[in-house]
């Protein structure tokens, strides 16, 4: 399962949004997600992929966004 399709599983999973409904590149608030809840999404991302985001990566408002960040966090621990 690519990184993207494990994240709208998680937004589901946490939110109940279907996943069907979840596009790459649409900002996370048109969904309904405000502040908080994207720290609590971002908390679970920590979890499910068991990577450390120091802190709110700036910029990165999209699924396809934060599933090139997971995916370059987690290279860079591999390596």
């Amino acid at each position: 399962m690519s990184t993207l399709e494990e994240l709208k599983q998680l937004i589901h999973t946490s939110y109940g949004i279907d996943p069907e409904t979840l596009k790459a590149d649409a900002p996370l608030a048109d969904y309904g997600l405000d502040s908080l809840a994207l720290a609590e999404l971002l908390f679970s991302i920590e979890d499910h992929f068991d990577l450390n985001l120091s802190e709110t990566p700036r910029g990165v408002n999209t699924l396809a966004g934060l599933a090139g960040l997971i995916d370059t966090l987690k290279a860079g621990a591999a390596s």
